[in-house]
Parts: structure tokens; sequence; C-alpha cells
């Protein structure tokens, strides 16, 4: 099963409401996944900063003292925010590397959910009603975002298994579907040399996107790609620091549903997800093509590209 909601924002004086659109229709899908659920945001960042959603089942004691021990370890400046489990750590760009070392050699207690400059991932087990509300998931601003709700089938219920998965900077994904050669890809993945946490499937194809941007690709150069590297029937969200697209298998068997306006795109795995968005009366709404990319970005015209 699973649900998969997105969010992109055209009009900025939506972004005060974006965390409650997003957040209702999160919890529209819950009984498509009602084992855990997240969401991606990507919000304003200053220009040279960079961000880490960590997590910990033990925040109390994890995030004591945590943002003045990684002062010391980086020698900077650090910045943290804590919500329920979850914590942003904000320090200098060029800092990430070290920061990420700190944490994997000192505090094994905590997982990285995201890196980046804009984004932030939150996720839990639970149903999404109460995941969104430990977080305070309405009261977020941001420019864009995607969020799912897991009916776990591939792997166990935790809050490393849930969605959506981060592989790269400012790069997520989230999925419904199951893809049938994970197994054989995340082998590939990691002879290469690149970090993949889970046995979730979802993170195999995050982790394939991410190396074919590295490897050159465009976004939706690695999109069409993945349509014939992975095997399976798949839908993909993808989150970029810029905007987000879709994609469906060939065959495109699991539900799907896109609406339009001129203040924003939304995704949902099915029309009650977004009843209700402003002006969804209006909206252009339909089904996105098999085999398909759809990409919008801000500062860019949209782009559709079907598969060869």
């Amino acid at each position: 099963m699973c649900g998969i909601v997105g969010l992109f924002l055209k009009d900025a004086t939506l972004a005060p409401d974006f965390g409650t659109m997003l957040t209702d229709m999160l919890i529209t899908m819950t009984d498509r996944g009602p084992d855990s659920a997240g969401i991606a945001i990507y919000g304003g960042a200053d220009e040279g900063t960079a961000k880490l959603t960590v997590q910990s089942d033990t925040p109390e004691i994890s995030f004591d003292k945590l943002a003045k021990r990684l002062r010391k370890a980086i020698k900077g400046k650090v910045q943290m925010s804590v919500k329920d489990t979850h914590a942003v750590l904000e320090f200098r760009a060029d800092q990430m590397t070290a920061a990420r070392a700190f944490l994997a050699e000192h505090t094994p207690d905590i997982r990285v959910m995201s890196h980046g400059s804009t984004l932030e991932i939150y996720k839990e087990v639970g149903l999404p009603r109460s995941v969104a509300d430990r977080f305070d998931l309405r009261r977020m601003r941001g420019t864009h975002g995607i969020g799912h709700t897991r009916m776990a089938t591939e792997s166990a219920v935790t809050t490393m298994g849930a969605h959506p998965f981060n592989t790269g900077p400012d790069q997520c994904l989230v999925h419904n579907g199951s893809l049938s050669n994970h197994n054989a890809i995340r082998r590939k993945l990691r002879h290469l040399g690149v970090h993949i946490e889970t046995e979730n499937d979802t993170e195999v194809g995050a982790a394939y996107l991410t190396w074919k941007m590295q490897t050159g690709s465009t976004l939706g150069e690695a999109l069409t790609s993945s349509l014939r590297d992975l095997d399976g029937f798949f839908t993909f969200v993808v989150g970029t620091k810029d905007g987000f697209g879709v994609v469906r298998d060939p065959i495109a068997c699991k539900p799907a549903v896109m609406a339009e306006t001129d203040q924003y795109v939304a995704f949902g795995s099915e029309y009650r997800a977004l009843v209700n968005l402003p002006g969804i009366e209006d909206a252009r709404v339909w089904e996105p093509e098999p085999a398909t990319v759809y990409f919008w970005s801000h500062g860019a015209a949209p782009t559709t590209k079907k598969a060869a």
C-alpha cells in the first residue's frame, strides 16, 4: 500500500500555510500506511549554512550538550533546535564533512535523517497524525516538500525504515510499490562506495538516483535511467533543493494523481489527499503517465519527458 504526498508552492504567500497543507494531505493517507510516517521539508537557509537533521531514541540524553560537543569538534558555531526525537544542527557549509565524521565516531546513539542546506526530514513510527503532532508539522514553513505513510512489507517497522530517505545533499525520495532487484542494486552500489543504511528497497532507489547524479546525470536523466535499471512496480516522488519530480514505472499499477494551479503543484496517491487544498475545484487534475518524468523547479519552467 503506502501513501505518498507532495506539495510545491509557486506562490510564496502560501508559505505560512505550507505545513498545514502538507500535513493534512499526509494524514488523509493514514489508511494506506498506518505504521510510520515522515515529511521532508525544504525551507530557507542562510548562504553558506549547512543543516543536519538527526534522531535519537533517547533525545534527553543524546542531545544534552550535543551542540557544545560538536562546536568544539568542528571549531565553529553550531545552532541546534530540538523537536521531540529529532534535532536540527546548523553550521558552516564547509564543516559538513567534519560534523558527520564526529557524529559517526562519537555518537552511536544518534542517526542522521538528512543533510544539505535547506532540507529537514522528520519521521517516526506511529500513526501519521501522531507523528505530525510530535513534530508540530503544521507550524512549519517551506517552499516544497514530500511525505509518506508506510505499510511495511519488505522490512521492519523502524524509524530508519520509514520514508523519506535522504542519500545525497538536499535529495530525498518516497516510494509506493516494490523493487524486485533491490538486493542486486544494493550490492552494486555498496561495491561502488555508496552508503546505504537500511534493508528498505526505497533507500536503494534513493541511493541509485544519487549515484547517477554524482556520475553526471541530471535528475531527469537519473529518473529516466531508473525505468531501465530498477525492476518492479513503483511510483517515485523525489525532492531536490529547487523542486520535486515524479515518475511511475511503465505499467503504472500504483495509484497516483496530480493537481496544478497558479499557486501550487500537488501530488497524492489518491485524489482525496488533495481535496482540501485551496482552489482545488479549479485545478488541472490528471493522472501521471507511465514511464514519464515530471519535474517542477523554482526559477525554471516545468518539464515533462516521456522515456524512450
